[in-house]
């Protein structure tokens, strides 16, 4: 299995191939990665791409291993069944969840830049929102452990 990492702003196309695929099913991949530019606040974590629901939900951790928070992308992806590639594009619009709770929605003048430019579609937006939505919806009904303890089971 190979993974991409499709960034519209700026435009890149990034083979993940240091990410460690934990656990796949027709759903979810979980993934244990380090970060492809070291940061000083974090720099390893674990991600679970939803695939149906169109986001990916990322654990980021300190280098002693506590976490910093978890960040949340909007995404669609593409499949090459021959080739079993995953290429996962970002929409762009990104939600940061603190662990004392505080909610952070990021990027959406970065989303707006793009509707200007016309890298996204109608049907790009129509499903941005969605999943924002959703996801949002599972953040505010005290719900998002769910997503969280998908990432916890498959790292045990």
């Amino acid at each position: 299995m190979k993974l991409f990492r499709k960034r519209l702003i700026p435009e890149e196309c990034i083979p993940l191939d240091d990410d460690e695929v934990l656990y796949r099913d027709d759903k979810i991949i979980v993934t244990a990665w380090k970060t492809i530019r070291p940061k000083y606040a974090f720099n390893h974590g674990f991600s679970c791409y939803f695939m149906d629901e169109g986001y990916k939900v990322s654990e980021f951790l300190r280098p002693d291993d506590s976490l910093l928070y978890w960040y949340c992308d909007i995404i669609d992806y593409e499949h090459d069944e021959e080739s079993d590639a995953f290429v996962f594009r970002d929409l762009l619009a990104d939600v940061i969840v603190y662990p004392d709770g505080f909610v952070k929605v990021i990027d959406l003048d970065e989303f707006e830049e793009a509707l200007e430019k016309e890298l996204l579609t109608s049907p790009d937006v129509r499903k941005a929102i969605r999943s924002l939505s959703r996801l949002l919806d599972l953040i505010y009904d005290h719900k998002f452990d769910i997503l969280t303890n998908e990432i916890t089971k498959r790292i045990q």
